[in-house]
């Protein structure tokens, strides 16, 4: 499959690592250095596991800051972007998830978005009402810093949200 990675810290990185074992996958970042960094298949992070997967194994990953062209063919982008918790107002900024999603609806509207950032209960149905795609789905993570190659590898549980009466997604 080709698969979009939209974010390289832990999340996003751990992921991309992840899949480019056996599928297309491409990192998207706005930071030119940390693009560099992974296409020179060094990891932006620290994390043992990335590192040395990136140095010793066959990897099908590139990174680009061009963020539409990395839409244009993908089946799933998977969105790993910050989402800062302001806790004087109580508030998610999710403004980094949305604006990847109407990028993708923009570009790609065919392809499976799943949100793997932090954001608030009834943010995926809220998202879908609003855009009008069905292509959304949820999966928290459960990743240490430093170990979050390790916990995808190793995951403890997986958890994955949708409307369970959409076929194509279930």
């Amino acid at each position: 499959m080709k698969i979009t990675v939209v974010g390289t810290g832990y999340v996003g990185m751990s992921i991309a690592t992840l899949l480019a074992q056996h599928n297309e996958v491409t990192a998207v970042d706005i930071l030119p250095e940390k693009v560099e960094k992974i296409n020179n298949r060094l990891s932006p992070i620290q994390d043992e596991y990335i590192e040395r997967y990136l140095a010793e194994k066959r990897l099908n990953l590139r990174a680009t800051l061009d963020a539409k062209s990395a839409y244009e063919k993908a089946d799933f982008i998977v969105i790993a972007t910050p989402t800062n918790y302001d806790s004087e107002k109580n508030f998610f900024d999710t403004s980094a998830v949305e604006v990847v999603v109407r990028e993708v609806l923009e570009v790609n509207p065919n392809a499976v978005m799943v949100i793997k950032s932090t954001i608030p209960v009834g943010f995926t149905r809220s998202i879908r009402e609003k855009t009008g795609s069905k292509n959304i789905l949820f999966s928290p993570e459960f990743l240490r810093e430093s170990k979050a190659l390790y916990d995808n590898l190793y995951p403890s549980r997986i958890i994955v949200g949708t409307d369970m009466e959409d076929t194509r997604l279930v």
